[in-house]
């Protein structure tokens, strides 16, 4: 199916918080039939059942025509913390874990390509730009670029003062029109704007989704095991961590209900399934919903319980990770996350 460039222009706005510019990006897609867009990620904490929501966006490019890369950064990983001695292990969970991520949303691998930050980041020419943008961006600008992306404290690191420099150049080096983050990568995106220029190369056009609550409260993290679901959960560590979480009755913001949104129901609409809650005849009886904005409504009114909605979720979840192949995760997590003396 031939898509319109305003519908491809949709199919990339869906589900994004911010891009810049919409402009930039419809002269683009007028411009290009296929043009390349990259999503990073650094090797640090395990990947979670957040990641679905950003991986999900992916197949939203590709089917607007777009070539996608997804960089596995594993300097970066080790710029802002993991140690030198696992990092080719953490590559490698990495690696398996979006690939298992993928499959599970029924992605064509075949449309996908990896990209091992090292590989590239280490050349003569990249690290030559590395040090000119040194030259013309103020510790200040990088530290403020990388403060919401990167561990920081009184005392940064210098590592993390080189992180941004490096994420704008991968744009360049990487030959994508697009960077693809989240909305806490904001500071460091605009970063790539205002320096780019300066060594002499294009801006890029910078699309942001929304960042997914935890389920307690606050952005999922990889420090609070409370607060995210683990790929590798089993089905009653999920019910229990969903059954634990933060949902208030009659308010929608919470993390069930943005993965809800952003992810379970957006996978529903594109296959036409519904979404089935299940409850005994005195409380309603069982309830099928084919879009987001009828739950929301009534669980705002009252009419949805928490814990019924907290069940579907759970259920939808555990048949999510039901397709990731868990024995092979945990059997790379050893080395990958293991306690180094």
């Amino acid at each position: 199916m031939i898509l319109s460039n305003e519908e491809r222009f949709k199919l990339v706005k869906r589900n994004t918080s911010e891009i810049v510019s919409e402009e930039e990006l419809m002269n683009l897609l007028k411009k290009k039939k296929n043009p390349v867009v990259y999503w990073g990620t650094a090797v640090t904490g395990k990947p979670s059942l957040a990641y679905f929501f950003p991986i999900l966006k992916l197949s939203d490019f590709s089917k607007a025509g777009f070539k996608v890369k997804i960089l596995l950064a594993d300097l970066h990983g080790a710029l802002d913390g993991t140690p030198w001695l696992i990092l080719e292990h953490r590559y490698d969970y990495y690696k398996e874990a979006i690939t298992q991520i993928l499959k599970a949303l029924g992605t064509d691998l075949k449309k996908i390509e990896f990209v091992k930050g090292s590989e590239f980041q280490l050349g003569h020419e990249y690290m030559y730009d590395v040090l000119k943008i040194a030259s013309m961006a103020s510790v200040h600008d990088c530290k403020k670029a990388a403060s919401e992306v990167v561990k920081m404290g009184d005392n940064p690191m210098l590592g993390g003062l080189i992180y941004p420099i490096m994420q704008a150049l991968d744009e360049q080096y990487l030959g994508v029109d697009i960077q693809f983050g989240g909305l806490d990568q904001r500071k460091i995106l605009m970063f790539a704007r205002e320096n780019l220029p300066k060594a002499g190369y294009d801006r890029r056009v910078e699309v942001m989704n929304p960042m997914i609550q935890g389920l307690i409260g606050k952005k999922m993290s990889s420090s609070d095991p409370k607060s995210k679901i683990d790929l590798t959960d089993d089905e009653k560590t999920i019910k229990d961590k969903v059954n634990y979480s933060y949902c208030m009755e009659g308010n929608s913001d919470c993390g069930i209900m943005e993965f809800l949104k952003y992810v379970i129901m957006t996978i529903k609409s594109d296959n036409k399934e519904k979404f089935s809650v299940e409850r005994a005849d005195k409380f309603g009886g069982n309830v099928d919903y084919s879009n987001y904005n009828d739950i929301e409504k009534d669980f705002l009114e009252k009419k949805l319980h928490p814990m019924d909605l907290k069940n579907a979720v759970a259920k939808e979840i555990i048949l999510l990770l039901d397709k990731v192949d868990k024995k092979k995760l945990n059997e790379l997590a050893k080395k990958a996350y293991t306690t180094l003396n």
